[in-house]
């Protein structure tokens, strides 16, 4: 006769398959989001400690001479404390924020990833609006109250021929709707829009369309048709393609 296996007694049971991860807790994702800052940014430390240090040490010193009472001292030093933390708390979320800039500057795809950053005031596409096919240039599509914004990453002769192409193109569709032209680069000289403050420049943009057109644009934008679907070669679809049964049995 088979055995049978008593499992009554054993300490812990294996976890069901599919049960999802126990998710971090916020001080484990701020000492992940700090080591990896300080890996990129060696500075990130000393200035977060200098942040930290400085409302300290103000509120001690202003505590000692300029107030008697000790309860008056601990709050004034209570205080120092909890400004202090919060200005490390706020370098490291400039740090952080710099250091993710850094590591996909340069990289296609870059400018979309800082749109999407955005979280309210602007409907970002998830696809670019046009793409050339021989520089893989391409550009990147946003609508809101302040009209179209048409953004392209570097300032190439092709790069800026496209972004000319597609904004005669939505200036026909859409004639009453204003279309802003930005390129990502690091001269501000002229005109250029540093990666790391693309999306605060959006935000910073003057509103000139109400809540209702600013959807109605959206609707029609989503409407035209896609560039990545266009560029794609006409024919047999892969995805779709039935095999050959006769020639996988060797007939």
């Amino acid at each position: 006769m088979p055995r049978s296996t008593d499992t009554r007694g054993s300490s812990a049971a294996p976890a069901p398959q599919g049960a999802p991860a126990k998710k971090q807790g916020r001080i484990a994702q701020m000492r992940q989001v700090f080591s990896q800052t300080q890996k990129m940014d060696r500075t990130t430390l000393p200035w977060m400690l200098a942040a930290l240090l400085v409302p300290i040490v103000l509120a001690v010193l202003i505590a000692l001479l300029l107030i008697g009472s000790a309860y008056g001292r601990f709050l004034l030093i209570t205080l120092g404390v909890m400004v202090g933390v919060l200005a490390a708390m706020f370098v490291l979320a400039r740090k952080a924020e710099r250091a993710a800039y850094g590591s996909i500057a340069g990289q296609p795809g870059a400018a979309l990833a800082a749109m999407q950053s955005i979280r309210r005031g602007w409907n970002v596409d998830a696809e670019p609006c046009a793409i050339d096919p021989r520089s893989q240039d391409m550009v990147f599509r946003a609508s809101g109250r302040a009209g179209v914004a048409l953004v392209v990453e570097n300032d190439g002769v092709r790069a800026l021929k496209l972004l000319e192409k597609e904004s005669n193109r939505l200036a026909r569709v859409l004639p009453n709707v204003p279309v802003h032209q930005i390129v990502v680069g690091e001269d501000t000289g002229t005109g250029q829009v540093p990666l790391p403050k693309l999306a605060s420049h959006l935000m910073r943009m003057r509103p000139t369309l109400t809540k209702d057109e600013a959807a109605q644009v959206a609707k029609r934008l989503h409407a035209m048709p896609s560039a990545i679907r266009q560029a794609m070669p006409k024919g047999i679809d892969p995805m779709r393609a039935r095999p050959d049964r006769r020639a996988m049995r060797g007939r």
